[in-house]
């Protein structure tokens, strides 16, 4: 797993709980793919990319949240998507302390994100 330092750094300025919730999405988004790489976006917000966004993360005061750049297309059977589902860009995921993730579920949905961010790169840009 290739990881970024200024990732390594956002998580580490997190309380231990969130921190512990953000090393598992990394982890998970990494065992989606093991091309996926990690960058900062936005000053210091963590992103995972692969032929573009697939998420990012953001401790706020009483959780993490896991965006989703999915395009609101990716399913979601398991219903572990708890806000954005009229998002045109970008769905979440609101992981609270001592909240189990899905682990199964997320990494379906990142390896549906990185297939379609696969598939919109060989087709090219719309015109």
């Amino acid at each position: 797993m290739d990881t970024d330092a200024r990732v390594d750094d956002y998580i580490a300025g997190l309380p231990e709980w969130q921190q512990e919730i953000c090393r598992e999405v990394r982890r998970l988004v990494h065992e989606a793919d093991p091309g996926v790489e990690e960058t900062i976006k936005f000053t210091n917000r963590p992103y995972f990319v692969l032929d573009g966004n697939i998420c990012a993360l953001l401790g706020t005061k009483d959780h993490v949240n896991v965006m989703l750049y999915d395009k609101a297309i990716v399913p979601d059977p398991q219903n572990i998507i708890t806000s954005g589902h009229g998002n045109k860009t970008a769905r979440m995921i609101s992981v609270y302390r001592d909240q189990p993730i899905n682990a199964p579920a997320l990494v379906e949905m990142f390896r549906h994100i990185i297939a379609n961010n696969r598939l919109r790169k060989s087709v090219g840009p719309r015109r």
